[in-house]
């Protein structure tokens, strides 16, 4: 039996810890992104987005309180009565913050009362 011919940390160019990677890889925005999106003035240009076949569905059915991309209009409808869609509250603040480390009373966050947005069902 001959000496192994391998030198060095025989991880043979392998990422040590990928972990960081694959936790991100479908990371979706924040809370306060998504409200700043739900802005009139930003909330149009994200409903009305040209195609882009990069994106699921072509960035045609997009929901905006959730910052997802859906197939079809038949997905979109249904995620519209899906549980993860109803449950949506307001980003924290820093008074609220300051409030829940003791420098205050609390005050639990409200829910957001969320409007189904309009779908145009343009069958072309």
């Amino acid at each position: 039996m001959g000496k192994s011919k391998q030198i060095g940390n025989h991880n043979n160019g392998r990422k040590k810890n990928i972990n960081k990677t694959w936790k991100t890889k479908r990371r979706t925005k924040d809370l306060d992104q998504i409200h700043a999106d739900m802005i009139p003035e930003n909330a149009v240009k994200l409903l009305k987005q040209d195609v882009d076949y990069d994106v699921t569905g072509c960035a045609q059915n997009y929901c905006l309180h959730c910052a997802r991309y859906f197939v079809d209009l038949k997905t979109l409808k249904e995620h519209f009565k899906s549980k993860l869609h109803k449950k949506r509250e307001e980003p924290y603040t820093q008074a609220e913050a300051e409030r829940a480390a003791g420098m205050g009373s609390y005050i639990p966050p409200k829910k957001v009362e969320v409007h189904t947005q309009q779908v145009e069902e343009d069958m072309d």
